[in-house]
């Protein structure tokens, strides 16, 4: 019985396999299709990885075909790399006598890291084509990468083989201090517009120096990276107004990877860390954006001046001040995990002008934070003499946009006037009294809709429709907005001047 069950399943195998042509392949004829005729690497860095990049290949006809070689046309010296179907091949470069079946597909994946010195010097384009067959039958999809210049900054090795290191809250971390004199950067102090830069680890400004970005100066930071201003330090950002939307006069701060992907994706790198010190520190027309806290500021002794100035995208905070000194002018917060503007542990605070929003997509978060304490430290509390919030937009996904966490054992002194605000519980809590707190709030609109043009763009700009047109206090006003556009009396309540959007 067992010997007729086995015979029988043999001839029905046998039987199927007569009948089915699958098995055996035909030359390709040259008559692939493509899902795109030329694959675009977004731009990279010198000697930094792309990106992985599709393209899927279809075989129409009714036979199942073997393409007899998939290759890079410049073969091993190809700074491209690939897998086809999941195979390595030789190298990534080449591939042999490919199988492709009937009515299906295959997929390709691409990757390159290229130099500078790779690039054609005119366009700095680097250039390859995926061939597919030969001959007659030959097909070809060309790949295309715009390579970066830039300046590499990061931590030497020692001779042991570990990583320099510097001490951030009292513990070592990757990072190195910026030199006035180094070898190959020359002044590294001074950040200009002539390249790119890429920061690995932490950049330190050591004691009693100044670090200074020329407008268009553009900074990249590595996973884990950031700038790190020590005690006694000073920063110094002298961004300009720019006349198109490339931002050509704007410092800009984020990460390394400049694929579009990575264009708004919180937490690419740390943060920008000004230690507690006496140093002093300008900001203007800053665009820092996609980092885990923008900037990261300790019990400054001066003011810092942040002025015109734009922060987007955070894993925790925009700004995050433990009893610091912030005056702020035309700045815009955008999209952070905890809060947009945290101030905690007291200090001192003047904001006009101002867009606080926070749409990011959980419960708990803030646009706007303020408390005169801080678990863990000693003492708990620090006095907050001051936050001030004058022609302000604080508003966002969330119920409640704005937190007071005041602690009786510190003074806790605060103030907005002229402020669109967003606010939906019905709090007896009497740090909330809107409407009847004069010593506190003045000219409080509460939960309208600004009306921004496109938050998820980070487009905070608003029109005549806007609950904040014109309902800004004479008083507090800052003559030009964001874009230096100058504002009209009264006053639009945020960081923008009011416009006709496009229909």
């Amino acid at each position: 019985m067992r010997r007729y069950f086995a015979l029988l399943i043999f001839g029905i195998i046998l039987a199927f396999s007569s009948c089915r042509t699958d098995f055996d392949t035909v030359a390709s004829t040259g008559d692939l299709k493509f899902s795109k005729d030329t694959v675009y690497l977004d731009t990279v860095f010198k000697n930094i990885g792309s990106s992985t990049y599709q393209l899927k290949v279809y075989n129409q006809s009714k036979n199942d075909i073997s393409i007899p070689i998939i290759q890079l046309k410049k073969g091993l010296s190809s700074k491209y790399r690939m897998t086809v179907d999941g195979m390595a091949g030789n190298n990534g470069k080449i591939f042999k006598d490919v199988t492709l079946l009937a009515k299906d597909s295959l997929y390709i994946f691409i990757e390159t890291t290229a130099d500078i010195t790779d690039a054609n010097p005119t366009d700095f384009l680097y250039t390859d084509e995926i061939q597919f067959d030969s001959g007659a039958n030959l097909q070809e999809v060309a790949l295309v990468t715009l390579i970066q210049d830039a300046v590499f900054l990061y931590p030497n090795q020692n001779p042991d083989g570990t990583k320099e290191k510097i001490k951030i809250d009292g513990k070592d971390v990757d990072g190195f201090y910026l030199s006035e004199n180094d070898l190959v950067n020359g002044n590294e102090l001074l950040f200009t517009k002539q390249k790119p830069y890429v920061i690995y680890g932490y950049a330190g400004v050591p004691e009693n120096k100044m670090v200074s970005f020329e407008a268009g100066a553009r900074v990249h930071f590595h996973v884990n990276s950031g700038l790190y201003v020590a005690k006694n330090a000073s920063l110094q950002i002298n961004g300009a107004v720019s006349a198109t939307d490339k931002l050509e006069n704007e410092v800009i701060f984020e990460g390394d990877r400049l694929e579009s992907l990575y264009s708004d994706i919180p937490g690419q790198w740390k943060s920008v860390i000004i230690e507690n010190q006496s140093g002093t520190h300008s900001i203007n027309h800053l665009t820092l954006k996609n980092a885990v806290t923008g900037l990261d500021i300790r019990n400054t002794a001066n003011t810092i001046q942040i002025k015109n100035s734009q922060f987007y995208n955070f894993a925790e905070h925009g700004i995050l001040s433990k009893n610091g000194k912030i005056n702020g002018e035309n700045l815009v917060i955008n999209y952070a995990g905890i809060s947009s503007l945290s101030c905690v542990y007291g200090g001192n605070y003047s904001f006009a002008h101002c867009t606080f929003n926070n749409n990011w997509q959980n419960s708990s978060h803030f646009a706007v934070n303020v408390s005169n304490s801080l678990a863990g430290a000693s003492p708990e509390t620090n006095p907050l003499t001051q936050a001030t919030f004058n022609n302000c937009i604080i508003y966002g996904s969330n119920f409640n946009e704005f937190n007071l966490s005041k602690n009786a054992n510190a003074a806790f002194v605060y103030q907005l006037n002229n402020c669109l605000l967003k606010f939906n519980s019905s709090s007896t809590d009497p740090n909330y009294q809107f409407k009847t707190d004069p010593a506190h709030y003045t000219n409080i609109i509460l939960n309208e809709n600004p009306k921004f043009h496109n938050v998820s763009q980070n487009k905070f700009n608003i029109d005549k429709t806007s609950a904040a047109f014109a309902k800004g206090n004479q008083a507090y006003i800052i003559p030009t907005d964001i874009l230096g556009i100058t504002r009209t009396s009264p006053p639009d309540l945020g960081a923008y001047q009011s416009k006709d959007f496009p229909k």
